[in-house]
């Protein structure tokens, strides 16, 4: 891993973890802001309609995920994750098209870009391969390797059928 990476990762997590854990702990009083965001997505998804529940499963992903980026264990993954569940706590958090006095409006709308900055952060984060190719480099790769492979033996056992014909004959 690079310093760059060993710095950064910590410090990109660090909101998360910390958001993360307000949310587990704050979900009742978070909770009636996502309940239209819950409902919408509760039923596509298979989850419980139950907006507390909810919050808290949103905040503990979020949190673990963050835990795990800061470490540098499974980064792509955990990276998606934060990225999973910053989209919807952007959306619920700083609703700034609701806003009618333009002071909160322009404050709120602060709050959200910023966020939405966290998203993309932590989308670029889950494509990063750290210089390595990613899988679906490394698997067509694999392919044309065993292609290649499969054409040599064919070839080369054309040739010892060949010579042992040859050698019979």
């Amino acid at each position: 891993m690079t310093l760059v990476r060993r710095v950064a990762r910590p410090m990109l997590a660090a909101i998360f973890i910390k958001t993360g854990i307000d949310q587990v702990r704050g979900a009742p009083d978070l909770a009636p802001a996502a309940e239209p965001v819950a409902e919408r997505l509760a039923g596509p998804l298979h989850l419980p309609q139950d907006p507390v529940l909810l919050v808290r499963l949103n905040g503990a992903a979020m949190a673990g995920a963050g835990v795990l980026f800061a470490l540098g264990r499974a980064p792509r993954l955990s990276a998606a994750v934060l990225a999973a569940t910053a989209a919807p706590t952007a959306y619920v958090a700083h609703p700034f098209w609701t806003e009618k006095d333009r002071a909160v409006r322009s404050e709120v709308l602060g709050d959200f870009l910023k966020d939405v900055g966290l998203l993309g952060a932590a989308l670029l984060a889950a494509v990063d391969t750290a210089g390595k190719p990613g899988v679906l480099w490394r698997a067509g790769r694999a392919g044309r390797d065993a292609k290649r492979l499969a054409a040599h033996a064919a070839g080369s056992g054309r040739k010892d059928l060949a010579l042992v014909a040859a050698k019979a004959g």
